[in-house]
């Protein structure tokens, strides 16, 4: 560790080599993204025109018209017209290349029709392939990024509107990191904390949610020296309170976050001429993040601090892209994830540094997320006790996403 304090001037490089990262990321997870993902961002369906996504919905082919079949059907005046998204619309993999609804490509698994030409209705109250009696039955064909239900005061939500970075070194979060630093040898990079909502003025949740939320979050960065009997060398200590806002596929953030550096008891005892500082930060943050598909979403933000010492600086920018598909896993089998993050700073002439991570993950029905995979590092220290010195290091981490 004698050399933890040893200056490397390996900053100019990093801004260019996020730019590149990113550019490429950009060009995988267009790759990723499944047909209907990338006729969705687009707005059009490969060989089709935009379809009309409140279109009336047609009775099944070779059936008989919606009125005859609905006059056979006695009306009900408990049938609530707003059940009618009950039914279980356009499941993957059901759709039949005769059958699929106006305005979509065959292979679509949007349409309304499984493959026996018969849209599944939960329960036999109503004849298939007919409408309830009385009521004009509208079917949203476009896939949906989010809630469309009624705006609610909520205390103690579930869900989160504006998501963590999955690659953002000081995410409020639970993970463990693993990673052989060039220099310094092999080290654990902790996590211990998480992010939770308080108040929402918006829809049910968990997921795919739209409204305003407030949100707590924090945690404790503790860095161990595999190598030195397991030494404390320093821990980062942050606290926020975001103010998230949600619509369709944008999110934005206001937040408020202090963040402590502090050098480790161990590290101190066996070398007291390291100098611990003091860096301290209160910023404000304004960020904004967008989902291109249903897996893909693009984010930045900005961060001006009004209280800095020890060495910072007021401004600091993150942008990233993230790949993580959204819905449950199924039992225990995984889905692949992939994450990109780049982080500048003014205290280092806006360099910083670069997160690259890719692996497996399983996401619970809460949007709760669990990841494990390879995790790469290159850029200004992590621990901002040592802030101006700089390091690479590639290893495996294990990540709970609140």
């Amino acid at each position: 560790m004698d050399s933890i304090r040893t200056e490397k001037s390996h900053v100019p490089w990093i801004a260019g080599r996020s730019t590149r990262v990113f550019a490429m990321v950009l060009a995988l997870g267009a790759a990723l993204a499944t047909p209907e993902e990338r006729a969705c961002s687009a707005g059009t369906w490969s060989g089709h025109s935009q379809p009309d996504f409140r279109q009336p919905y047609p009775p099944p082919p070779g059936s008989a018209s919606p009125s005859a079949e609905a006059a056979a059907i006695p009306s009900s005046p408990d049938l609530d017209p707003l059940q009618v998204d009950d039914r279980t619309w356009g499941l993957p993999g059901h759709a039949s290349p005769d059958l699929a609804g106006p305005g979509l490509p065959p292979s679509s698994p949007f349409s309304p029709y499984p493959a026996t030409g018969e849209p599944a209705l939960p329960g036999a109250a109503h004849a298939a392939g007919t409408p309830r009696a009385g009521r004009s039955v509208y079917v949203d064909l476009a896939p949906s990024l989010y809630d469309e239900g009624p705006w609610f005061w909520q205390v103690l939500p579930d869900g989160l509107i504006y998501q963590s970075y999955m690659a953002g070194a000081k995410e409020s979060r639970m993970s463990a990191v693993w990673a052989h630093e060039a220099q310094e040898g092999w080290i654990w990079d902790v996590a211990l904390g998480g992010r939770m909502p308080i108040f929402r003025y918006g829809t049910g949740g968990p997921t795919r949610i739209q409204g305003w939320q407030v949100d707590v979050e924090g945690a404790a960065f503790p860095r161990l020296d595999l190598e030195e009997e397991w030494d404390l060398l320093a821990t980062d200590f942050r606290f926020g309170i975001p103010v998230t806002y949600g619509r369709g596929r944008y999110q934005m953030k206001i937040a408020y976050y202090h963040l402590s550096s502090h050098l480790g008891d161990e590290l101190m005892l066996k070398q007291p001429h390291i100098p611990r500082i003091n860096f301290t930060r209160d910023a404000f943050v304004w960020g904004h993040s967008f989902f291109v598909t249903e897996s893909i979403r693009l984010y930045a933000e900005a961060a001006w601090a009004f209280y800095i010492d020890g060495g910072a600086k007021p401004w600091e920018f993150q942008f990233g892209v993230d790949y993580s598909p959204p819905d449950p896993t199924i039992g225990i089998r995984p889905v692949p994830f992939f994450a990109v993050n780049g982080h500048l700073r003014e205290e280092v002439d806006f360099g910083g540094n670069l997160v690259v991570q890719a692996g497996w993950q399983w996401r619970g029905p809460t949007a709760h997320r669990f990841r494990m995979g390879f995790h790469y590092y290159v850029g200004q220290n992590e621990q901002y006790q040592f802030f101006d010195q700089y390091e690479s290091k590639v290893g495996m981490g294990l990540w709970y996403d609140f």
